[in-house]
């Protein structure tokens, strides 16, 4: 019994993945448990076990194939551990079409009309090409787009395939039903003979214009190279894109003494040190962040078009830059865990977000993120906001300044921060009601260990 192994949904919005690297090949016997293969999608590569047992028959996408649909076959196996006899290919010479993977279609029982042996062997002709010509060649089209075809009446030599190998697949097809009927000039010229000299006649449609190629790159004299985006930064790209141009921001500034949460912070990694703990800065301002939210539940919401989500627990999204790109790791519940935990946590989801391990439900959700750029030196900037979430922190630098206090100059230990708030869902003062409440939060840190 042969078993497909399809491309499995890894996150609840996942429609496409990369098929990064095969851990198998055929004859390898499989037990279900079996590492199979590295699937990379937006945000992670991630491992796939084996569900079935069985002997590895084939494995139909090479590794490093990119947008492989989910639910799309990448590998069949032979159950129970037998492998099942195959069926000779009568014409070696001349490459057999494969599935299409784009929509799992050859599956259907009405076969594909056999191609004529080739006089000697000739690479696979263009899927327009007329069947039954003097070179041999034919229409290369998938099972259930030849049964359309015939269905609805179309000319399969008349259409363009997209699939591998300019196979043509439902998705052509279906498109050649909605387009508008194209009629060469030879056939105009047999319809005017049918109709007769004397009846009118429209002129032959002109061909269609080709499909607009993508932009290119621009070009440039200065010595370069070009650096393909790979799928995570495609997203970021897209995302942030989407969130400057759908969300109105609004951003609120404050200045933060530092001084007491150092000194707190010194003092409680001495008590950590035999647990091997150690607590940041940023480790502390989550907790201060998710305080905060909860004392302002007016910002911990997500706007929802006609409706507000008012969520009932601070999970932070905090920022880390991976090699491939930043994703936001979770806190999930971090206004009720202590700092000690928090660390602990952000310490192991770091680690495997610059290891591309993350799983979906470690980095999808959150209900206000987290973006520290005082560890690069950065005194100061604008975070975008990552929809559906209404604000992100954007954390500085601390450092040494002039302050004022009781009419007269003192140095105090200086962090800026600005929340940045999504202006549909939160009111400017509810943002500085938040912001307040953070500061209050970090100058006096006991309420963080409280």
């Amino acid at each position: 019994m042969t078993i497909d192994v399809t491309m499995p949904a890894l996150s609840p919005t996942m429609e496409v993945g990369t098929l990064a690297k095969w851990h198998v090949k055929p004859g390898d016997l499989l037990k279900s448990g079996d590492i199979i293969a590295e699937i990379e999608t937006d945000k992670a590569t991630m491992e796939v076990e084996a569900v079935d047992e069985g002997t590895v028959a084939e494995l139909l996408v090479a590794e490093g194939t990119e947008n492989v649909p989910v639910g799309a076959v990448i590998m069949r196996l032979d159950g129970e551990g037998e492998a099942s006899p195959k069926i000779p290919n009568p014409n070696p010479s001349r490459e057999q079409p494969a599935p299409d993977l784009i929509r799992g279609e050859g599956s259907s029982s009405t076969p594909a009309a056999p191609p004529a042996p080739p006089a000697q062997p000739t690479p696979l002709p263009p899927a327009g090409g007329a069947g039954g010509g003097p070179s041999g060649s034919r229409t290369i089209a998938t099972p259930l787009a030849r049964r359309i075809a015939e269905q609805k009446g179309i000319d399969l030599t008349s259409i363009k395939g997209t699939g591998p190998n300019n196979r043509i697949v439902r998705a052509d097809v279906d498109a050649a039903i909605t387009s508008p009927p194209k009629v060469s000039g030879a056939g105009e010229v047999e319809k005017r003979a049918e109709r007769g000299p004397g009846e009118g006649a429209p002129a032959p449609t002109a061909p269609p214009a080709p499909p607009k190629p993508a932009a290119p790159p621009p070009t440039s004299d200065i010595p370069h190279t070009l650096e393909k985006l790979g799928p995570v930064r495609k997203v970021i790209a897209r995302r942030l894109t989407e969130a400057k141009q759908t969300v109105p921001h609004i951003y609120l500034t404050l200045d933060v003494e530092l001084d007491a949460l150092l000194k707190l912070r010194a003092d409680l990694n001495k008590a950590l040190e035999p647990r091997g703990i150690k607590l940041s800065v940023n480790d502390l301002v989550i907790k201060a962040l998710a305080l905060a939210l909860r004392q302002v539940p007016k910002c911990n919401v997500s706007f929802a078009g006609d409706n507000l989500v008012v969520y009932d627990r601070a999970d932070i999204s905090v920022a880390v830059a991976a090699p491939s790109g930043l994703i936001t790791p979770i806190i999930t519940g971090a206004d009720t865990k202590s700092v000690s935990l928090i660390a602990t946590e952000m310490k192991a989801l770091a680690e495997k977000a610059r290891a591309g391990k993350l799983q979906p439900h470690e980095y999808q959700g959150g209900t206000a993120s987290l973006s520290n750029l005082g560890m690069f030196g950065i005194r100061q900037f604008d975070a975008v906001i990552n929809p559906p979430q209404a604000m992100i922190l954007a954390v500085g630098a601390g450092e040494k300044r002039a302050v004022v206090k009781g009419d007269a100059l003192a140095i105090a230990t200086v962090m800026t921060i600005t929340g940045s708030f999504d202006h549909r869902a939160i009111d400017g003062a509810d943002g500085a009601a938040l912001m307040g409440a953070v500061k209050g939060l970090i100058e006096r840190p006991l309420g963080l260990v409280a």
